[in-house]
């Protein structure tokens, strides 16, 4: 008996202090995320001062302090593209997805990096993740940057059906229903071009790019009347810009 009670008696003291190492590891734990935040924030300030330098120093800190929050990567990802250091960049973008996949503000940011520079296959699929998040409060806004992605990608179909995703999400867009005309137009679907241009003219003002679309829409559908009224507007309200020296090629050649 006294065997068996001294035995309990040492695996109790031998328990005692793993408690408090579980809890000395978890403080530990939660000062190096918040070192680790501070000096990602640190990074991102020096970034914007422009000093580069230090704003390095400062994401490699953080770094190694916590690398396993998406905060941390997302500024590495930031940073490391100020730098021209793109495959870092990149690398630390997909980390910080990887790390909250369902963050639609981390989504829009490596989809705007992986549009810019990257894969935009893989920019368009951030942008469409995010926009499909319940928390996300602009997802018009993601399906417009997913169309330019695709428009870029050369898909201009993918373009059209996510710039109309946009505005069924929210239909006063005048600046996506130009691009969806000006997409429509490039793939000779001239008549929902000059519906959304028309769509375009009873909530904004007309721009150059506005009239010279314009133009090119009603010759392409032979309305010689409707065309030269938009060429008519454009010379006269934006005598000096490119889209009028366009024209004036353009009306050269005919």
């Amino acid at each position: 008996m006294r065997r068996v009670l001294a035995s309990v008696l040492l695996a109790a003291a031998l328990s005692v202090p793993v408690a408090p190492a579980q809890a000395d590891r978890a403080e530990e734990r939660a000062k190096r995320e918040q070192a680790a935040q501070v000096n990602a924030q640190l990074a991102l300030t020096y970034m914007k001062q422009g000093n580069l330098a230090a704003a390095r120093d400062k994401i490699e800190k953080a770094l190694e302090q916590d690398p396993d929050t998406a905060g941390t990567q997302m500024a590495a990802g930031f940073v490391y593209d100020r730098l021209g250091q793109d495959r870092k960049a990149a690398e630390h973008f997909d980390e910080a997805v990887k790390l909250d996949r369902d963050n639609a503000d981390v989504l829009n940011n490596a989809a705007v990096y992986e549009c810019r520079k990257g894969d935009k296959k893989k920019g368009q699929e951030y942008f469409l993740r995010a926009a499909a998040s319940p928390l996300y409060r602009t997802p018009e806004v993601a399906y417009s940057n997913a169309a330019r992605c695709a428009r870029a990608d050369g898909r201009p179909k993918d373009a059209e059906k996510y710039f109309r995703q946009s505005l069924a999400t929210r239909a006063d867009q005048p600046e996506v229903m130009l691009e969806l005309a000006d997409v429509l137009a490039e793939s000779g679907s001239y008549l929902p071009a000059r519906a959304f241009l028309q769509r375009y003219a009873t909530i904004a003002p007309v721009t150059a790019d506005s009239l010279w679309l314009g133009y090119r829409v009603e010759t392409s559908l032979g309305d010689r009347a409707a065309a030269d009224e938009y060429a008519r507007r454009l010379l006269a309200q934006f005598p000096t810009s490119p889209q009028a020296g366009l024209l004036d090629t353009a009306r050269k050649s005919q």
